[in-house]
């Protein structure tokens, strides 16, 4: 296969309130098993406007898995198994900038994580590595969302920002809201970390798509965040969320060369165990995540 005859399967991660997608053609909900337990649901696999997709409730239909809870290495490594290239995620967060509001999108380009209870590699004791995440989404993935949320009616998307990734699942304290006002975060959410690590480690072009729910609780000309707002918004959102995949997949190439920004070969150099000293069962483990790298 050459470079520029790459085959694309889109990932869609859904998140609050995004439990299904729309018009996708040839469609059927499939198990597939990872060795890294349970994912949060089967895979939605089908056919949109051309392009190959698979969609993952990211929490389980009906919301069933809260963050903390989510098995994000069995949801990654399952869709490295049905094929996937590029993954957009969507997620509802909480703004901490008033230039931010409840319906507004935000196409992250930063991360900063503040989870301490995930485990957060498919690498460990018996094969270790090491992958950069000095840049943590796809350029080319992000412009593309841009570009097709141009063509979503009423939709004001945003190009650039800071997710803070709490533990959860309470929100946040006052004192919390303020501080990462002040190291210049732009939304808070509970969901998106370690999936990006992971699908980084998983060579899998990624990119989110934050929806904003709420101010938090910083803002003193609002009420503060309760889940009764949040699952208003949401669900104001959902249909907007729902247009921009299709709007998305309208423009995006079902066959492309390498990714620019080296998403898909990051763990070329990043292996640090000799293979002599590999343990074998880790290295079965990763056969879909890593065996580019790791097969003899």
């Amino acid at each position: 296969m050459t470079e520029q005859s790459q085959p694309v399967r889109l990932g869609v991660i859904g998140g609050t309130g995004l439990y299904q997608i729309d018009g996708l053609k040839d469609a059927q909900w499939v198990s597939v098993e990872s060795p890294f337990g349970e994912p949060s649901d089967q895979i939605l696999l089908g056919n949109l406007d051309g392009l190959d997709v698979a969609f993952l409730p990211r929490h389980g239909r009906g919301h069933r898995v809260p963050p903390g809870e989510i098995n994000f290495r069995a949801n990654i490594d399952v869709l490295k198994r049905v094929g996937v290239t590029d993954i957009v995620s969507l997620s509802a967060v909480g703004s901490l900038r008033d230039g931010l509001a409840p319906g507004d999108f935000l196409v992250v380009d930063q991360f900063v994580d503040r989870t301490f209870a995930r485990v957060k590699s498919f690498f460990g004791a018996g094969l270790a590595a090491h992958v950069s995440m000095a840049h943590p989404v796809c350029g080319r993935i992000g412009a593309d969302l841009m570009q097709a949320a141009g063509n979503v009616s009423d939709m004001r998307a945003v190009h650039g920002g800071t997710y803070l990734v709490m533990e959860g699942p309470q929100f946040s304290t006052l004192a919390e809201s303020e501080l990462y006002r002040a190291w210049g975060c732009d939304v808070i959410g509970m969901s998106n970390m370690p999936e990006a690590k992971l699908a980084r480690e998983a060579e899998i072009c990624y990119a989110t798509v934050a929806m904003v729910t709420d101010y938090d609780c910083w803002h003193e000309d609002h009420d503060n965040v309760s889940v009764e707002g949040v699952i208003q918004v949401v669900n104001d959102n959902a249909a907007h969320a729902r247009s921009l995949i299709i709007a998305l997949a309208a423009g995006f190439a079902g066959r492309r060369a390498l990714c620019d920004g080296g998403c898909d070969r990051a763990l070329e150099n990043a292996v640090i165990t000799a293979p002599d000293a590999r343990d074998a069962a880790m290295v079965a483990r990763l056969d879909a995540v890593a065996g580019r790298v790791l097969a003899p």
